[in-house]
């Protein structure tokens, strides 16, 4: 049995692109999450809105966004698709110990011939780092991850949700979440 043709290099081993043109048009919508673990003293700062670079989850957003937008510079065989919607969520989850952790959520939505799973890891990855930049003076130890994708709809493959093999949603109520923005839990 041989292996079958990778899709990212033609016959002769040169990288390509892959075409979609042939594809249906669908929509098409990812999510993703990332968290970042912070200092008592670093959180307080975010949450407060005292950092001295300034808002730290405003920035963050608007570079999640940004991020989002341009995976097709930073990945070499993502395809540019028009992104139709963008939303990107922080949010405190409780740790019971010393440090803090903040969960950023990005959702990215198009109409097109592709996924954007890329796009909504990116968005994801480029907020988190934005958290990093923001507070590092604070707080240098700061951790990053896992990134990951939480789901996905439109296409050929269909929809995934991460851990879904038995029906419930392997989440959780979201109970230990509160909202970074608003201080309430999400519903």
């Amino acid at each position: 049995m041989t292996s079958p043709q990778p899709t990212h290099f033609d016959h002769a081993g040169n990288p390509r692109m892959v075409d979609v043109s042939s594809k249906p048009v669908t929509v098409r919508e990812a999510t993703a999450s990332g968290e970042v673990t912070l200092s008592p003293e670093a959180a307080m700062q975010v949450r407060e809105r005292r950092a001295n670079k300034g808002d730290v989850l405003a920035v963050a957003r608007i570079a999640a966004i940004q991020g989002a937008k341009v995976t097709q510079t930073l990945i070499p065989m993502c395809h540019s698709l028009p992104l139709e919607a963008v939303t990107v969520d922080f949010q405190w989850r409780e740790t019971g110990g010393a440090a803090a952790r903040l969960r950023c959520t990005a959702t990215v939505r198009c109409t097109g011939k592709t996924g954007v799973e890329m796009e909504a890891m990116t968005a994801v990855s480029v907020g988190c780092l934005t958290v990093y930049d923001m507070l590092k003076s604070v707080d240098r130890e700061i951790v990053i991850g896992p990134i990951v994708l939480e789901s996905k709809s439109g296409g050929k493959s269909g929809d995934y949700l991460r851990g879904r093999t038995d029906g419930s949603d392997p989440r959780g109520s979201g109970s230990d979440a509160q909202s970074a923005e608003s201080g309430r839990t999400p519903g």
